[in-house]
């Protein structure tokens, strides 16, 4: 583990997100991280297809969530 300076508006849009998607502030920065180094290693793919892909290396069954 290890410290990560960032800037403070920066860190203030992290909690407010992590709010909303009910993470973490460490959480959701590990997130966007990780959003974005998958997103520099595929440029070609949206962000959709980035979390498709991650749901399916995960075997998350996404046909049983009803779209409504």
């Amino acid at each position: 583990m290890g410290i990560v300076k960032i800037d403070d508006d920066l860190h203030e849009e992290a909690r407010r997100a992590s709010t909303v998607m009910c993470r973490s502030i460490n959480a959701q920065a590990e997130f966007w991280m990780k959003i974005g180094m998958l997103a520099e290693a595929n440029p070609t793919l949206s962000f959709n297809n980035i979390v498709k892909m991650q749901f399916a290396t995960a075997n998350v069954r996404l046909g049983d969530v009803a779209v409504t």
